[in-house]
């Protein structure tokens, strides 16, 4: 095995042999690359899972990543106007922020312990197991750039 999966090798596999899913090199520098934080588009990834791997097509990591996400491994986010993205953190109902300035994200825990958004007052026949909440706004470093501005 690289040395690239070295230090995630046995949690990666365990991982992957968890959820039912074969263990693969692209498989575990995906995992590697998303354990480091982040909400990355699928273009970073590719750069970084290639640099621990050197061979690795697009295709290779947006399947890796369909994988991970129906495993419930990693989670795809879509913000309005914004290509696709991909974190690590899944499966705890969290929310984002995105900022109207330069697109950072980042992770807001739900407003209260009960996640009261899964409860929606119709759901239509829907077992609703979780809810997309999206906040807007500046980040503090948009923020002080606007404020320099003015």
């Amino acid at each position: 095995m690289d040395a690239c999966c070295h230090y995630v090798m046995s949690t990666g596999e365990e991982l992957l042999r968890s959820r039912g899913l074969r263990v693969t090199r692209p498989r575990l520098a995906v995992l590697d690359v998303l354990a480091g934080g982040g909400h990355l588009e699928v273009d970073e990834i590719t750069r970084r899972v290639r640099a621990r791997l050197d061979s690795v097509s697009t295709q290779a990591v947006y399947d890796v990543l369909g994988a991970l996400s129906r495993a419930g491994l990693s989670r795809r986010i879509e913000p309005a106007g914004s290509p696709a993205r991909y974190e690590a953190r899944a499966g705890d109902n969290h929310h984002h922020v995105v900022c109207r300035g330069c697109g950072e994200i980042a992770d807001v825990d739900c407003a209260t312990g009960s996640a009261p958004c899964l409860d929606p007052n119709t759901a239509h026949g829907f077992e609703v197991d979780e809810a997309e909440v999206t906040f807007w706004g500046l980040c503090p470093t948009c923020q002080a750039r606007r404020s320099a501005d003015d």
